[in-house]
């Protein structure tokens, strides 16, 4: 399925994309920045460059397949038509706030490049990741001061003006009833012993045996997470052996059969999966539930409200193209 068209109020195509590069480690396009760049568009007096284009159908590219869905060859031709109308749309909104006289704090961008940064290890691999980008601090932070003129414009001539009633919210709750279902979950620690999958009978055996000696210290009543930190060979092993909360079909069934089997602060016996042998307890049970119209209003009133003024930001582009020279050139 192509990738759906992007949430302006959720981030712009620059936030989405450079954020997922960044931390994806992708690789960037150079953009050339000589008065011989080729155009893939101009918004009234302002370039599009065929290099900003692929630079950002690469990065939507990578955004896909770290996402899971990787486009296909065919899809290719849309998904690049795509990235060039929020490329236009993105320019035509600036533009706008520009009209509007909407300003931005130089605090407002430190802010968000501290948060940047943030998301690295250290300083030397934000300069890294900027640098594959062909990305100068400066050109970041010019992208994001026209990205927060662009949500404030949005919020002034936009959002402001949409509201959600309740009637709204308890038609779509009545309308979404899976949406609010939870389904029973376990909360469990296991301890591993592990047997490789080309491991041979006696392989097998001697992990057994040294289960065997892990489960019988259980029993005598040495604590379960101790033990877990001190023999485990999971990696959850130095956590206690703890799992935290999963639903059914999360884990493989022989595991998953004998932890929904166990009461709370039950031990199982010895279960052996395609990974080895585990003892596993059951920490916590949640049963089935459904969350009520009174739990769930506020986010189905955000939900609501973030689909509507998508809708309003759709038409106000619109708009704005009607008004707007927009040329779109041979691809």
């Amino acid at each position: 399925m192509v990738h759906k068209r992007w949430s302006w109020t959720y981030g712009c195509l620059f936030g989405i994309a450079l954020g997922m590069l960044l931390i994806s480690g992708g690789e960037g396009v150079a953009q050339e920045k000589s008065a011989a760049k080729k155009e893939a568009a101009k918004v009234n007096d302002v370039v599009i460059s065929q290099d900003e284009l692929d630079a950002a159908l690469k990065r939507v590219e990578n955004q896909m397949v770290a996402m899971g869905h990787p486009a296909s060859v065919g899809q290719m031709p849309e998904i690049k038509n795509q990235v060039l109308q929020n490329l236009i749309d993105r320019e035509l909104l600036y533009q706008d706030s520009q009209k509007q006289g909407i300003q931005t704090e130089e605090a407002e961008i430190d802010e968000q490049v501290n948060a940047l940064k943030a998301r690295f290890p250290g300083d030397k691999e934000y300069r890294a990741a900027l640098q594959r980008l062909n990305l100068s601090e400066q050109d970041l932070r010019a992208q994001f001061g026209r990205e927060i003129s662009v949500q404030r414009l949005i919020d002034l001539k936009v959002a402001a003006k949409v509201s959600v009633s309740e009637p709204e919210i308890k038609a779509f709750y009545d309308s979404n009833p899976d949406l609010f279902k939870s389904p029973e979950m376990v909360r469990a620690r296991h301890i591993l012993v592990k047997v490789e999958p080309k491991g041979s009978d006696a392989d097998k055996a001697q992990a057994r045996g040294k289960m065997e000696q892990i489960a019988a210290r259980i029993k005598k009543g040495e604590d379960f997470a101790a033990v877990a930190k001190e023999t485990s060979d999971c990696p959850s092993g130095a956590r206690g052996g703890d799992l935290d909360f999963f639903k059914r079909g999360q884990m493989v069934p022989q595991f998953e059969a004998a932890a929904f089997s166990l009461r709370e602060g039950e031990i199982s016996e010895i279960v052996e999966t395609q990974f080895g042998f585990h003892v596993i307890q059951v920490t916590g049970k949640k049963p089935a539930s459904v969350a009520s119209l009174e739990e769930t209003k506020e986010k189905i009133g955000q939900h609501l409200k973030q689909e509507k003024t998508d809708q309003q930001v759709s038409r106000y582009v619109t708009q704005l193209k009607s008004d707007a020279n927009i040329q779109v050139f041979a691809q």
